[in-house]
């Protein structure tokens, strides 16, 4: 465990606001290690005759903070076995110091004399009351997707104007170009400065250095809420509550059951038109019926959409051990054979089947690719298309000794997807594609006059014409 580690803080401004405890520590000590000398009280320190060693080369010689703060840690606990040392930090121990964090995970022997944490001058130059919820959050490491925008947001290290360009490219994705900032500026001290700025300008602005921290305000523009997934929750809260839509609050799982259907094959029409704006309108849609039910099932008392979301990200790691784990796959084959493997293992179930998993209701084409799929994964399939083709060959003549007999069809059908098979081609999709381009040509002879009065030669005239036009 070593002699032990000292973790000071130095607070957030001068001398005179440091603790007359820390103060008396500091000035009988042989040495003080620096994590940076980049602080308004160290000069000070320096002229009360307290030596310093800084970390300040290490910043330099390294690419990125995490290897910074290791290289720190590691010589903090080589020297800490040779005598007991004192390391001092910006503000508090415990606010925003990666250091101090891995020295705790290390397990080494460390005590921590406190330091007003700058987080107290923020709020009172910023003259803002934390109790109605705030972040602080790092520049160098910025997550958008936890950033909650109707609360107050800190974000430190914005020590130079790169740092800040980055950070203002990213809030402008969920924030309004304008929406007022503040960068502060040596919170807390003699040389404090705050700046009222639009968040595009923050990163023209030149003087930022290692004490700026950017203060970004709730958002309360509507519109930039709307986008918010806490706003899309309340909203389905508020329909199915007391005072909300008798539609909505009437729902069920299974009264909504179709709507799931029909927005589903919207979406897919958008997919197939590659109509990006049909899209967002339509995944929307299919969205709605997720926090629909979602919603019915937090009424109900037995699950909420935090449920849905923990359950599929769970599904999400476990199945892609090859990304999240230790496993190497070679192809996407791989990755099918172990995804259906771990399915397996989670339902802890016996196979009846081979074709166990295979959906009762669906479009029968997919339902026999599927079929077809799972057979093929203990050999029941041709060496070739070859042997595919002559099947499908024999299917057509018994098909046309027997017109009529609708299992002939289907067995036509059926070959026909397993050739399509072979080739990595959907026989669902391409029907469809299909369906809609019979749909355009035919739109189009009807554009070109009564169609009731032209005969089949006129209609096949106007079918190669529209063809030729692209459609």
């Amino acid at each position: 465990m070593g002699y032990g580690i000292t973790v000071v803080g130095l607070g957030a401004g001068e001398l005179e606001q440091l603790p007359l405890g820390v103060y008396r520590h500091l000035i009988k000590q042989p040495l003080v290690w620096l994590r940076t000398k980049e602080h308004p009280v160290v000069q000070e320190l320096e002229a009360e005759g307290v030596a310093f060693e800084s970390f300040d080369s290490i910043y330099e010689a390294n690419d990125t903070f995490e290897k910074v703060y290791e290289q720190i840690v590691e010589t903090l606990l080589e020297k800490s076995e040779e005598m007991a040392i004192t390391y001092a930090v910006p503000g508090h121990p415990f606010v925003a110091e990666r250091t101090v964090e891995l020295l705790v995970e290390s397990g080494a022997n460390i005590q921590v004399i406190g330091g007003q944490s700058f987080l107290d001058a923020m709020f009172q130059a910023l003259q803002i009351d934390p109790i109605n919820g705030f972040q602080l959050l790092d520049a160098t490491a910025l997550d958008l997707e936890r950033l909650q925008v109707t609360q107050h947001i800190l974000i430190g290290q914005v020590y130079d104007g790169f740092v800040a360009g980055d950070v203002k490219v990213q809030l402008m994705e969920r924030y309004p170009d304008d929406h007022p900032v503040t960068l502060v500026t040596a919170a807390g001290t003699k040389r404090e400065k705050m700046m009222n700025i639009p968040l595009y300008e923050m990163d023209r602005v030149a003087e930022v250095d290692n004490l700026t921290t950017l203060y970004v305000p709730p958002l309360t523009d509507e519109s930039y809420l709307a986008r918010d997934f806490a706003t899309l929750k309340q909203i389905i809260e508020t329909l199915r509550g007391p005072e909300g839509c008798p539609w909505d609050r009437k729902q069920t799982h299974a009264s909504l059951r179709k709507y799931l259907l029909e927005e589903a094959y919207e979406l897919i029409e958008a997919i197939d038109e590659e109509d990006d704006d049909a899209m967002i309108e339509e995944l929307g849609d299919v969205l709605l019926q997720v926090m629909l039910h979602a919603q019915i099932g937090a009424d109900e008392g037995y699950f909420d959409v935090r449920d849905v979301i923990g359950a599929i990200s769970e599904k999400m790691v476990r199945r892609h051990p090859h990304v999240f784990g230790e496993v190497t796959v070679e192809d996407a084959n791989d990755v099918v054979a172990n995804w259906n493997v771990i399915k397996q293992e989670e339902k802890g179930e016996k196979k009846q089947s081979q074709l166990d998993g295979v959906l009762v209701h669906q479009p029968a084409l997919m339902k026999a690719e599927q079929l077809q799929k799972k057979a093929a994964q203990v050999g029941f399939e041709w060496d070739d298309v070859s042997g595919a083709f002559d099947k499908l060959e024999e299917e057509l003549k018994e098909w046309r000794a027997q017109p009529e007999d609708e299992t002939e069809l289907g067995d036509v059908l059926f070959s026909i997807v397993n050739v399509a098979r072979y080739f990595g081609m959907n026989a669902e999709q391409s029907l469809e594609r299909t369906n809609r381009k019979f749909k355009k040509r035919f739109e189009y002879i009807e554009q070109q006059g009564e169609i009731e009065q032209m005969t089949l030669e006129q209609m096949d005239r106007l079918w190669d014409e529209a063809k030729e036009n692209g459609l």
